[in-house]
């Protein structure tokens, strides 16, 4: 009888993991995509610096979900469950991201921080083309500078980020339960 429960457990267990990746599978195509057609069309005959903005916004948006997805993984409950108790705004929905830590982590830090790495590697090439037409050439070394640029500042801004999250994890948690807060009313 043990037996029969621990087999049903574990089948059970393998199709929950199957329909996780299944639906972040789902949701990272439909991201990807969303985010793509945002920065094509935001690019579309948009400047040097127009084009230099988006992708800090790119990079920015990676590594403040980064933050978060690092952030809920080191966060302590106890202060939530007493702001729940308060009534605080928010605090539900941090208890609810803490309870989910580490789909939440996975969503934030795989698929919005890869995405956002993705997007930023396609702008970096339309950054690229820009400014080898400006300077008529084809030189490599412009490809190279801005590919290494964007890989410092993206890493760079992730190393720097972790300390503060796992810091500051109550702060970051809870701000993103009062962001959250704001879409269940």
């Amino acid at each position: 009888m043990k037996r029969e429960k621990r087999t049903k457990e574990k089948k059970n267990g393998a199709s929950a993991q199957y329909r996780w990746a299944l639906t972040v599978f789902c949701m990272a195509v439909a991201l990807s995509a969303a985010l793509s057609l945002a920065s094509e069309s935001m690019l579309d005959g948009a400047g040097t610096a127009v084009a230099v903005l988006i992708l800090a916004m790119f990079i920015g948006l990676g590594i403040i979900f980064d933050v978060i997805g690092v952030a809920v993984t080191a966060a302590d409950a106890r202060p939530f469950h007493s702001m729940a108790a308060h009534k605080e705004k928010g605090a539900k929905e941090a208890l609810a991201l803490l309870r989910n830590a580490s789909r939440v982590s996975s969503v934030c830090n795989d698929v919005v921080g890869d995405i956002c790495g993705i997007v930023s590697g396609a702008t970096g090439a339309v950054i690229v083309a820009q400014l080898q037409q400006a300077f008529n050439t084809r030189t490599v070394l412009i490809s190279v500078g801005i590919t290494a640029l964007i890989s410092g500042l993206t890493i760079g801004g992730k190393a720097l980020s972790k300390t503060f999250a796992m810091k500051q994890s109550t702060k970051v948690v809870y701000l993103a339960g009062r962001f959250l807060h704001v879409f269940h009313r």
